[in-house]
């Protein structure tokens, strides 16, 4: 798994996401961003890196939600760049259903690293791939998660779990391409409904 670095890219997320509606090509988008080091990274490994973290996370996203990143709220894009990281790794959108969603619908609003270590530990009985993750880097992910949560509003610097708050036109751009999206996000059905369009 290769979250283990950065967080949710916003600010460089929209700039390439901007890009891909001027010119729909994320080959083009790639060598453009590296060769003027759109990212501003110090070195070009750094620059390779991030931006092939980040693309992979925007192709999740269709047309729609492109365009909604761009032109957005800044709770919609983190919502977005949210939906993405969880489309990107199953085991993060795993995480986000199973533990983060459920937790906040059975009024745990808590959430902390235990709690991930825990679904970690349980998920590595199904999973060996996850059992040679050596223990630093797997501290590294979870650190990494957790910075994303936060700079996507999803949890606070208390480790309190954040409603979110899906706006109708987020609700309506996800519904296109896939409405299950909305099982990532802390939120109760009946809220959700009512603000769908």
């Amino acid at each position: 798994m290769s979250l283990t670095t950065g967080g949710l890219f916003l600010r460089e997320s929209i700039k390439l996401a901007a890009l891909f509606l001027e010119q729909s090509d994320w080959n083009a988008i790639r060598e453009k961003v590296l060769s003027e080091n759109l990212l501003q990274t110090r070195t070009l490994s750094t620059s390779k890196r991030f931006c092939r973290e980040i693309i992979s996370r925007l192709k999740t996203l269709d047309p729609r939600e492109i365009d909604l990143l761009v032109h957005g709220s800044g709770q919609e894009q983190g919502c977005l760049l949210w939906i993405a990281v969880c489309r990107r790794y199953k085991f993060i959108a795993e995480f986000a259903v199973e533990i983060i969603r459920e937790r906040y619908i059975s009024l745990k609003t808590d959430l902390h690293y235990e709690d991930f270590d825990s679904f970690f530990n349980r998920k590595s009985e199904w999973h060996p791939e996850l059992d040679i993750i050596k223990p630093a880097t797997r501290n590294k992910l979870r650190q990494v998660l957790f910075k994303i949560l936060r700079e996507a509003e999803l949890l606070t610097n208390d480790y309190t779990i954040n409603a979110a708050m899906l706006s109708p036109r987020l609700l309506e751009a996800i519904s296109h391409n896939s409405r299950e999206a909305v099982l990532f996000f802390p939120a109760f059905e009946s809220d959700l409904i009512g603000r769908a369009r």
